[in-house]
């Protein structure tokens, strides 16, 4: 489903190019399209069992990294991507706060004109029930756009 059906819709003609950013892997149904469409794939995964899962997984592709960090703090240089995605994983971000920072960590870590390819569930009570005991902090759509163009404005002003 997601090769078939939610990558394709998520790209469309987007170009994620060579050198990509993948945020929130979780269990790596993404990192396996996303691993063979581009030269260089850097997953961060926040959850330590989750990211060992993924090193021994993808052990043997020398396309991708995993990398077992939080990425509201990345450590990366600016404008080192050429793209970046994160697919339903948002909504395990905590609160509005770390939200804004992952996306201007994203923003600050993106080549100019990059690509940033996201989505993720919309809340439900079904959802909220299957995250019994884990974070479930769902993003209104509608709540989007100007945070995101606020981020991506104050980080392409920035000095770098």
């Amino acid at each position: 489903m997601i090769r078939d059906e939610i990558l394709p819709w998520a790209l469309r003609q987007t170009d994620l190019g060579d050198d990509l950013l993948e945020v929130g892997p979780g269990y790596g149904a993404t990192t396996d399209v996303l691993g063979v469409v581009t030269t260089r794939l850097r997953s961060v995964e926040i959850d330590d069992d989750l990211a060992a899962r993924l090193r021994e997984r993808f052990a043997d592709s020398p396309a991708v990294e995993i990398i077992n960090g939080d990425a509201t703090p990345l450590e990366y240089p600016d404008e080192t991507f050429t793209g970046a995605a994160c697919f339903t994983m948002l909504h395990h971000v905590p609160t509005a706060d770390p939200q804004d920072r992952l996306f201007a960590e994203v923003a600050r870590v993106l080549r100019p004109d990059a690509a940033l390819v996201a989505s993720d569930s919309l809340g439900s009570d079904d959802l909220a029930a299957a995250h019994d005991g884990d974070t479930y902090n769902p993003i209104d759509p509608a709540s989007l756009p100007e945070p995101l163009a606020a981020v991506f404005r104050r980080c392409s002003r920035q000095d770098r």
